[in-house]
Order: structure tokens, then C-alpha cells, then sequence
């Protein structure tokens, strides 16, 4: 058998194989809710939603001006990118993210520290 005809049935395999997991592993996470996050961006915002938040001062006092709500900081923990370039990852305590959204037609960044057991969120502020 000419190696060109082999190929062809290796891809032609190949190509099927791929799309049944595609839609077996696709119905699989529906079901059961688990969702595949590889990137890091992704498992940032991943480990950040499973710890619980801790306001700080200024934050506190955003959200007691109405200025900043908690869906405002839900949709930056599951919508937002992470700015690695401008983030501290390098400290052992609390690594400081910088998490970047549209949100009211403004460009912002939220700043959050993650530590061991908690998310403390310590400003927002709005990039031009």
C-alpha cells in the first residue's frame, strides 16, 4: 500500500476520533458543570472565585458610596483578564493580581490578593 493512501486513512481516523471525544467530552462537562480551564488566566480567575472575598477600607467605602457593587466584582472574577506583566506572583504570603474589565464604558482594573485561605480585593481604579 503506497505511503500517500496510508496517510490518508490515518487522517481520515484520526479526524474522526477527534470529533467524537469533541462531543462526548463536551456532554460529559455539561453535565455534570466542570468547566476545563487550562490557561492561566483562566485558573486564576478559577482559584480566586473558590476562596471567600475580604473587603478592604477603600473598597468598603466604594461600595457604601454605590460607587463599586459585588456584581461589578463577580464579573471581573469570571469575565476579566489578568495582567501577568503588571501582577507580583513572586511573593510567598499574598501573590497581588491586576484584573482588567470593561465595565460602564470605562476601562478598569480591579487589584486583588490572593492568600492561603482568603481573596483580599484592595482597589479599583479606572485606566485611560
Amino acid at each position: 500500500m503506497a505511503f500517500l493512501k496510508r496517510l490518508g486513512f490515518y487522517l481520515i481516523g484520526l479526524s474522526i476520533g477527534l470529533v467524537f471525544l469533541f462531543f462526548f467530552l463536551k456532554k460529559k462537562s455539561d453535565e455534570t458543570g466542570v468547566s476545563f480551564c487550562y490557561l492561566p488566566n483562566c485558573r486564576v480567575l478559577k482559584e480566586l472565585r473558590s476562596k471567600p472575598l475580604i473587603y478592604s477600607k477603600q473598597v468598603d467605602q466604594m461600595v457604601a458610596e454605590r460607587v463599586l457593587d459585588s456584581l461589578t466584582i463577580a464579573y471581573f472574577l469570571n469575565e476579566g483578564d489578568v495582567n501577568f506583566k503588571k501582577s507580583i506572583t513572586k511573593n510567598t504570603t499574598c501573590k497581588t493580581y491586576l484584573i482588567e474589565g470593561m465595565v460602564k464604558e470605562k476601562f478598569m482594573a480591579l487589584t486583588v490578593k490572593n492568600c492561603d485561605s482568603t481573596i483580599l480585593i484592595d482597589d479599583l481604579q479606572t485606566i485611560d
